[in-house]
């Protein structure tokens, strides 16, 4: 699908180029009468005339030639020397280099009714020099404010979440509109992305709260769960102590090394009654 739109967008841009450069072919007689005698003109003033005649132009820029107004058939010339008439002919040079620029910070309204500030970057570059000079008067100052407009659009149909989240769709939604909407200048919309979503501080501090209070309940939560795991581990050691009276002892004798092995202090160690018993009777 992405296929046939390329081939059709193609297609009707050779239209629309056919179209401005046969419009040389309709000068008339009298056209015709000023481009001889421009030529008889140059001829006369050589050598002089020549560095008006040959111009030049750089490797990432394209001429576009006006003949008595109309756009000389051939389409842009470029890069390298090209040669124009005296007085008939003049030329505007196009820059064929990938272009950026930052869209301003955008006050949106979002679907769910927040008001957000939101800028991004454009990357854009002329894809056809022609139609940008014939079809638009500045290409560069209408992509700037179409970029503006079509960032409020977008963001206008989505929620807050769905902005924070999902920057890359929004970004390529918005690429695939101004790539749409510029294709007639002959504008090709490389890249766009979103850099920075400013939220009130008021919302800020609303949803800090509530992000705080989401880590407690997270954390008291943990905390009931490793009390009931503990719990439920105490009661199995007890009843594996209770199937054995010296184990109990032994557990008394190893928290007692552990409390030695720390500080030196005064340990009460409980006896058992058995042992006093013996005692008791002599």
């Amino acid at each position: 699908m992405d296929g046939l739109v390329t081939l059709s967008s193609s297609r009707h841009h050779s239209h629309d180029v056919e179209a401005l450069e046969n419009a040389d072919s309709d000068i008339g007689v009298c056209g015709r009468l000023l481009v001889v005698l421009s030529i008889i003109f140059m001829l006369v003033t050589l050598p002089l005339s020549i560095w008006a005649c040959i111009k030049i132009v750089k490797e990432y820029e394209r001429a576009i030639i006006f003949r008595l107004g109309r756009i000389l058939r051939g389409g842009a010339k470029g890069p390298g020397l090209f040669f124009i008439l005296p007085c008939t002919d003049s030329f505007i040079n196009v820059d064929m280099r990938t272009i950026t620029f930052d869209i301003p910070p955008q006050e949106v309204l979002t679907k769910d009714s927040v008001t957000v500030s939101v800028d991004g970057v454009v990357y854009y570059r002329v894809q056809n020099a022609i139609l940008a000079v014939a079809n638009i008067t500045n290409a560069d100052a209408a992509t700037r404010l179409l970029a503006q407009t079509t960032l409020r659009n977008v963001l206008g149909t989505k929620n807050l979440a769905e902005i924070l989240s999902d920057r890359e769709e929004i970004a390529h939604s918005m690429q695939s509109t101004l790539d749409d909407a510029t294709d007639d200048w002959g504008i090709k919309v490389q890249r766009v992305e979103i850099k920075d979503v400013k939220l009130p501080l008021q919302l800020q501090r609303a949803m800090a709260a509530e992000a705080e209070a989401s880590r407690e309940a997270r954390a008291k939560v943990i905390a009931a769960e490793g009390e009931m795991n503990a719990s439920r581990a105490l009661k199995e050691a007890s009843l594996v102590i209770s199937e054995s009276p010296s184990g109990l002892q032994l557990r008394y004798l190893q928290t007692l090394n552990t409390i030695a092995a720390e500080k030196n202090s005064t340990i009460i160690f409980p006896l058992p009654l058995e042992m006093m018993q013996g005692f008791i009777k002599k």
